[in-house]
């Protein structure tokens, strides 16, 4: 019998949309439009300096006498965007393995459609722009924002065939690989050798740790911050740590389906043998059952699934703001 008192009903009655909205597969999709709207209503108002002096402030993170200052706007881009690109390299580790991108029959196409959609756009700015300050930019249009492109197809839902969503997610997979590479070679101007070892050091010990089977999240978050700095340090842009650290998470679980049944039918049936209190609370022994139950479904799913499916609304939520345009 489920209990709930009349204000919990209330309250859930207005809670229980907004949950789902927060979840829902089209949240995503409406925040970047909404964002992309605030930026351009920002930029063409007399908000505008106010708006950009605020993404210059300088942002202290001091330990002792050792000192890290970046303004906003670089604690965005080398930070939050770090972030991104680490769930990117979740998704693209997952496509790879049991994806679109697994079966190379069907990955070609979306393959060499991110290909030409990456070096033919290049190639036009640069025929255009080979020479003054804006030639550096060629980079800029070989970006397919396909994260608009798939938002504005999820809006529509099912009057979309999910086979156009599939070839674009794949589309994007390959697109945002490839900008990690136009990154990471065109676009460093200097690379210092000893922070950029120690960043590859973090990386093999984060490898350890998946061939030793420690499925525990955190020892990856402390080793991963670790590679996420020495990356910064190194002068190689620091999003690339994102999409290295994703390669090293692991993508099995530490139990199969048919062990969790089977654990979970046992405890079940030990929870069932409690009998139900007057006062409707559970015995001790009955919260460390449910207990071992979550743990059970923790177990069940792999850390990279877990972690992708956690990150995607909070990626969604700080990746998006209006920021500098």
């Amino acid at each position: 019998m489920k209990l709930c008192a009349p204000w919990e009903k209330a309250f859930n009655r207005i809670a229980t949309p907004f949950e789902h909205f927060i979840h829902a597969q089209t949240t995503t999709g409406m925040i970047l439009m909404l964002m992309t709207v605030v930026a351009l209503l920002l930029a063409n108002t007399t908000l505008v300096e106010g708006y950009m002096d605020f993404f210059h402030t300088r942002v202290n993170l001091t330990v002792g006498s050792w000192q890290l200052s970046n303004t906003i706007h670089h604690w965005v881009n080398d930070g939050l965007m770090t972030i991104f690109f680490f769930l990117i390299g979740l998704e693209i580790k997952r496509e790879v393995l049991v994806g679109e991108l697994s079966n190379i029959k069907v990955a070609i196409l979306p393959i060499l459609a991110a290909i030409g959609g990456m070096i033919i756009p290049a190639l036009i700015y640069f025929s255009i722009n080979s020479d003054g300050i804006g030639a550096n930019g060629w980079g800029i249009p070989m970006a397919t924002d396909i994260a608009f492109a798939i938002s504005a197809l999820v809006l529509l839902g099912k009057r979309i065939p999910t086979a156009l969503i599939t070839f674009l997610v794949a589309l994007a997979i390959v697109d945002d690989l490839g900008a990690v590479l136009v990154i990471a070679i065109f676009y460093t101007d200097q690379i210092h050798l000893l922070p950029l070892a120690l960043s590859g050091g973090a990386f093999l010990l984060m490898v350890v740790f998946n061939r030793f089977g420690i499925h525990m999240i955190l020892p990856y978050f402390i080793v991963g911050l670790f590679m996420w700095f020495y990356m910064f340090e190194s002068g190689v842009h620091a999003t690339i740590a994102g999409v290295i650290a994703a390669m090293a998470i692991p993508s099995k679980p530490k139990r199969t389906p048919v062990n969790f049944a089977e654990d979970a039918k046992e405890l079940l049936d030990k929870y069932n043998n409690y009998p139900v209190c007057d006062n409707h609370l559970m015995h001790e022994n009955q919260k460390a059952i449910l207990l071992n139950i979550q743990d059970r479904i923790d177990a069940v799913r792999s850390p990279s699934a877990r972690l992708e499916q956690g990150l995607h609304l909070p990626v969604a939520l700080s990746g998006s703001p209006p920021g500098p345009i």
